[in-house]
């Protein structure tokens, strides 16, 4: 099945397209729903009060190039100036953050396969966070287009691509309230 059929076929909406083939999702844990959910008002908030864009949640499909898979991230953010690229179903081209939250099964798919393909697409930015675990990974495109880790400053993580985001990884386990969060983020 090409892509253009993919998107316009009367399919469930929990998939992914792979190699040409339609890939069901698994369904997700509480915990990964929560961080998700809680994340998306977040970073919504945070991006629309700095007016730096949009957030798309899954299953919003991403298509970072033409012999890539069209994947659905958990969550991706679209700096204002990318915004062109979005599609009636989906992004042509790379989200400027893309953030997969890994549930029970998805694990080997989110570090594996996602990442390198995430990674060649051009995804400037990816977070790879593990709430059952509460680890959190970020890793950045260098130069020669290789995600690199970053390294968090005192536990917490300065984004390169959402503007001036200083988030507090424990935050991430802790979930507070979130508009506490957002005055403290200084948009609130």
């Amino acid at each position: 099945m090409e892509y253009e059929e993919y998107l316009h076929a009367d399919l469930p909406e929990r998939t992914e397209w792979v190699d040409g083939e339609v890939v069901p999702m698994m369904a997700v844990s509480e915990a990964h729903a929560r961080l998700v959910g809680w994340l998306a008002r977040l970073l919504g908030g945070y991006v629309e009060a700095r007016d730096l864009g949009e957030l798309f949640l899954e299953p919003f499909q991403m298509k970072t190039g033409p012999d890539l898979p069209g994947r659905a991230p958990d969550i991706i953010f679209l700096r204002r100036e990318h915004v062109g690229r979005v599609r009636k179903l989906y992004l042509d081209g790379p989200a400027d953050v893309v953030m997969e939250v890994v549930s029970p099964g998805s694990e080997d798919v989110d570090r594996g396969a996602k990442f390198y393909e995430y990674e060649r697409g051009g995804v400037p930015e990816y977070w790879l966070l593990d709430p059952e675990r509460e680890t959190a990974e970020f890793f950045v495109r260098d130069e020669k287009g290789v995600f690199r880790a970053v390294p968090l400053d005192n536990g917490v993580y300065r984004s390169r691509n959402i503007e001036g985001l200083e988030l507090p990884v424990d935050w991430l386990w802790q979930r507070p309230p979130v508009l506490r969060a957002l005055r403290e983020l200084g948009v609130a």
